[in-house]
């Protein structure tokens, strides 16, 4: 499907699922919430007015959040004046960290529907802070349930990183897309088997951060390294911290000139050929371009995308560019968990140590403290999660068990992530982590599954390597590929 401007440009489209088609440039409305910043109030009638000139030009998917300012309602507010079919408008649920119940996501959905003034969201994208905390398991099987009534027509994910999206979909959670950092500056959607991901199970990559906030554009180009006070937006403010992550301003301007290079010899802007660049990439199905609405606005050079094609000596030059900075450290979605803190406001480490823990601990006469993760296992043969007694933390043998589900399906590396995840969130309740595992016991069911399992070990415990012994042993419960027990001594 294709849709035309007055001008004859033809904007792409892409399929996100057979019944719900999106421009494959999406409108990112993130700066509505940088636009009310400090208590400033927009005019949502006539921010409104100011999506049309998107729709007339075959731009019709808008992508937006529901702490993204205004965005829902704005978009409720041209829904209702254009009729709903008009425009695809995708939204994300953030919720605060920690457990949610069936009646609250319930809430949160319909709210979400009263501001966009639909029946029906065509996609709801989610985000979870904690993996070591499976209550957003939970929050996703409910979401999923709104799915089955009718509430929402398809289910996203944002800033998953690889592992975890492929636990999700092997719990049986129908997944059609995950929103993550995807450009030039950021190519860890193509390093850590996302792509590959994706591609099997017929799930689309939608890419932000593409132009890095401007900063892969010519307006930096051969231009000094502004200071981070003087930066005018919280894109700006977030992706120089990218810049500084890859390599530094030197570093980007070598990048920037072979982009000028290839950009002058096709008669682009330099924002065509990285955004073109990036469409092109294996499950990306869309790039999403911010707009302040009414305010700064690139509509005609957006839509110059479609009018050009790179060649394979292009794509080898851009490549060959981009591998000369350095690796954006972790997996898609990283710098909103762990170290470095990619984010527009900087460190995150308060946020994160202020998140509530995954279980209540339980203190004791003896002075022992101990958690318990709710399995039926627990209260029926009499023994905790996790132990601690003074320094020292003790965790249970651990397999693929929330609630009455298995999660991870039948696929070793799924069941591992998930075990590894949920002795993290017992460590993490009693005042630990992984970094103070000292010891671990893995138990496989099937010795052909050694080797995926023994590599998300290493992959889990890179940095602090624990003294290991891995065995094949049979293991209670015919649906549990791998039992994992460790130990853990807090420092200081």
């Amino acid at each position: 499907m294709k849709a035309a401007d007055g001008r004859g440009v033809v904007a792409e489209r892409w399929d996100l699922a057979p019944d719900l088609s999106i421009s494959r440039v999406l409108t990112g409305l993130w700066q509505i919430a940088d636009m009310e910043r400090d208590g400033r109030q927009l005019d949502l009638v006539a921010t409104a007015r100011e999506m049309g000139p998107y729709v007339d030009a075959g731009l019709t998917t808008f992508d937006m959040a529901d702490h993204y300012g205004s965005a829902e309602e704005i978009v409720g507010l041209f829904a209702r004046e254009h009729g709903s079919g008009v425009v695809q408008p995708l939204t994300k649920w953030v919720p605060e960290p920690g457990a949610s119940t069936r009646e609250e996501v319930r809430e949160a959905v319909e709210l979400s529907l009263r501001r966009m003034q639909t029946e029906r969201i065509d996609l709801l994208q989610f985000h979870a802070w904690n993996y070591a905390d499976p209550s957003y398991l939970d929050t996703l099987f409910y979401l999923q349930e709104l799915k089955d009534e009718g509430m929402i027509l398809h289910l996203g994910l944002t800033n998953t990183d690889t592992a975890h999206l492929r636990m999700i979909v092997n719990s049986g959670i129908g997944i059609t897309s995950n929103q993550v950092c995807f450009s030039l500056l950021d190519q860890r959607a193509g390093a850590h088997g996302m792509t590959e991901l994706c591609r099997e199970h017929g799930i689309t990559l939608l890419a932000f951060g593409t132009l890095a906030g401007g900063f892969l554009t010519e307006r930096w180009l051969n231009e000094p390294e502004p200071d981070q006070d003087g930066l005018e937006t919280w894109s700006e403010m977030k992706y120089r911290r990218f810049i500084r992550e890859a390599g530094g301003w030197e570093a980007l301007q070598g990048l920037l000139r072979v982009v000028h290079a290839i950009a002058t010899r096709h008669g682009v802007s330099m924002a065509n050929v990285v955004c073109r660049y990036i469409l092109d990439q294996p499950a990306v199905g869309g790039i999403i371009i911010g707009a302040r609405l009414g305010l700064s606005e690139h509509r005609e050079d957006n839509l110059r995308i479609f009018e050009f094609t790179l060649d394979d000596a292009d794509k080898a030059e851009i490549a060959a560019a981009a591998d000369r900075l350095r690796p954006i450290p972790g997996d898609c979605g990283d710098e909103y968990r762990r170290r470095p803190y990619l984010t527009a406001s900087g460190d995150l480490s308060h946020h994160i140590e202020a998140m509530p823990t995954p279980y209540e601990a339980e203190r004791g006469a003896d002075g022992r403290s101990r958690v318990s993760s709710g399995t039926v296992w627990e209260d029926l043969a009499g023994f905790s999660r996790a132990v601690r007694k003074g320094n020292r933390i003790s965790v249970s043998g651990t397999t693929a068990t929330h609630g009455d589900r298995v999660i991870g399906g039948s696929d070793p590396v799924s069941q591992t992530h998930f075990v590894i995840d949920k002795i993290d969130g017992a460590l993490q309740s009693l005042g630990a982590s992984l970094y103070d595992v000292i010891r671990t016991r893995v138990y496989i069911r099937d010795i052909a599954h050694w080797e995926p399992v023994a590599n998300v070990h290493g992959e889990r415990f890179r940095d602090t390597k624990p003294a290991n012994t891995l065995v094949q042993a049979g293991i209670i419960g015919s649906e549990y590929l791998v039992e994992i027990e460790a130990e853990a001594i807090v420092s200081g």
